[in-house]
């Protein structure tokens, strides 16, 4: 017997978020609002999808949840696990790669004592990895809680971890 996941009610926020997005595309096609939506629901859940919202968000969108997963399991923008309140994504595609954006990882490894994938024990950063944030000519670059910071040196990012909440 397989267990059915209860979905967790959507806020009336969302919802409304939501709506907004599926009133763009035409009315047999709602679910094409599911990024959207996966954005306002993990927002909503300080920056992660849990089964349950997932859930909430297909049955809303009139979509098989295994879709929805499928969407959450294929971008990196979302996370299905709990993560630090400042999300750091560092680019590490070539144009980043080739202006040192691997010495930035180490030294943001080692500044924060974690690897990439994983959140500091206090629970103020998450730090990933990512393919292209799209910012090539100001390599290296990195996004932290949808802000980009670009030409960055190890010196940027020790006051952008030092100013961060």
């Amino acid at each position: 017997m397989t267990s059915k996941v209860i979905a967790a009610p959507l806020s009336d926020s969302a919802k409304s978020q939501i709506d907004h997005w599926i009133q763009k595309f035409p009315a047999d096609q709602k679910q094409s609002a599911v990024l959207a939506a996966l954005h306002i629901v993990q927002d909503e859940n300080k920056g992660s999808l849990t089964p349950e919202l997932m859930e909430a968000v297909a049955e809303y969108l009139g979509m098989p949840s295994i879709a929805v997963q499928e969407v959450v399991s294929f971008y990196s923008l979302y996370d299905a696990k709990a993560c630090g309140r400042n999300k750091m994504y560092v680019c590490t595609n070539i144009s980043c790669l080739l202006r040192g954006a691997d010495e930035l990882m180490e030294h943001i490894e080692h500044k924060l004592n974690i690897k990439s994938g994983e959140t500091t024990p206090d629970g103020k950063f998450t730090l990933k990895h990512f393919e292209c944030l799209g910012a090539c000519t100001k390599a290296p670059m990195m996004m932290m809680n949808k802000q980009y910071y670009e030409n960055l040196t190890p010196d940027k990012i020790d006051k952008i971890l030092d100013e961060a909440q």
